[in-house]
């Protein structure tokens, strides 16, 4: 299972394949809505880095993924490689066409 680099616990990871994005959340600290959940926001090439801190919604909002659906989502807790050789072990994968459905997917992922 990853680990959060910062507290040494693990964390739920999803990858957003056609933008090459990773949001990584931690397993606790996040309350209420998803909309206002906190992550770590990284590339494929910089998955073993922490990741810049951000909110979900708002990069959610963001022109690169609202302008873009719909985004096939990997979730996973592993994964080997980074940059073209990064290969997730993916316990789901699924096509999102709406924001909606990221958070049906969250929610069936337990996050």
């Amino acid at each position: 299972m990853s680990s959060n680099p910062q507290n040494g616990e693990p964390t739920k990871k999803f990858y957003f394949q056609e933008i090459n994005k990773i949001i990584d959340f931690p397993n606790h600290g996040n309350h209420g809505k998803y909309y206002s959940y906190h992550m770590h926001l990284k590339s494929r090439e910089t998955v073993n880095q922490p990741g810049q801190p951000a909110v979900l919604g708002e990069f959610l909002d963001s022109l690169e993924v609202d302008g873009k659906y719909p985004h096939t989502v990997g979730y996973f807790k592993e994964s080997t490689g980074k940059g073209e050789s990064f290969k997730p072990e993916y316990l789901e994968l699924r096509k999102i066409s709406a924001i909606e459905e990221f958070w049906m997917f969250l929610n069936a992922s337990n996050v």
